[in-house]
């Protein structure tokens, strides 16, 4: 396939960066274009998430047209304006992120009438606010998690995480799965601090003493070491990866090259 190749420096980056424009002269897709660019150490980049990955907070690519390479704030607002003013995607503007975990919300569970008798002569009623304000939650729903597991596109199981050894479950037929389960829970939908169950009591009798606002776990403490060790194996984990997205696009490159030399010997 025969393609031109055009290459300029591209203003709306950084000093250094180029810009490229390959058009395709033969095939089916001859008039189409791919643009692609270029650091200023010679790294390539593809489409616009992988821009932002590689430059991160040192450059704002909310308005950033990758085709065009220009910063275009206009048509950023416009695009705002559309979706304000669009019903159907006005629902879609702010999903809920919070995942449905299944805990029974309310005690609400019959289906027929129910007569609640309060002045029978051996009964003491006494009024607690606070039993009013909260809703009833549901002990031990983690367990309902048990036997499901994730699994990719090829069908295979994900592995799960390991959880450091500090990390021990309490309640009934407590497993390293529940415990995964109860703490990724308790993040995802509270902002409070996460420190496990403080009572002691907790483990004699999980059923009284268990703080429901806490994950199924005894009390832990996370120290600057852990803290420390987290960073590096973040630090270790994003330079493999972006290793493999240099490997990916050099291969690529070299493909597209041999590619050009056999459509040009052709």
């Amino acid at each position: 396939m025969l393609m031109e190749k055009r290459r300029m420096d591209c203003t709306a980056l950084p000093p250094g960066w180029k810009k490229e424009e390959v058009i395709r002269k033969s095939g089916l897709s001859a008039g189409k274009s791919d643009v692609y660019y270029y650091s200023p150490s010679g790294k390539k980049f593809r489409s616009k998430p992988q821009l932002a990955r590689y430059l991160g907070n040192t450059v704002d690519l909310g308005c950033f047209d990758f085709r065009t390479g220009k910063m275009m704030p206009s048509k950023m607002q416009k695009n705002k304006q559309r979706l304000r003013n669009d019903p159907h995607s006005q629902a879609k503007a702010k999903p809920d992120l919070n995942t449905t975990l299944p805990i029974r919300q309310t005690a609400s569970i019959f289906k027929q009438p129910v007569t609640k008798i309060t002045n029978h002569p051996n009964n003491k009623v006494k009024s607690d606010p606070q039993r009013v304000i909260d809703q009833p939650r549901q002990l031990f729903w983690e367990k309902r998690l048990q036997g499901l597991s994730a699994l990719d596109i090829t069908e295979q199981v994900i592995k799960p995480m390991e959880l450091p050894k500090g990390l021990q479950g309490v309640g009934p037929g407590n497993t390293e799965d529940t415990l995964l389960a109860a703490i990724a829970s308790a993040l995802h939908t509270s902002s409070a601090p996460i420190t496990g169950q403080l009572s002691a009591a907790v483990e004699k009798n999980p059923s009284i003493w268990l703080n429901t606002s806490q994950p199924l776990c005894k009390a832990f403490m996370v120290t600057d070491e852990d803290i420390r060790k987290q960073e590096e194996r973040v630090q270790s984990i994003r330079k493999k990866l972006e290793d493999a997205l240099t490997a990916d696009s050099l291969a690529r490159a070299a493909e597209l090259a041999n590619s050009t030399a056999v459509a040009t010997e052709g």
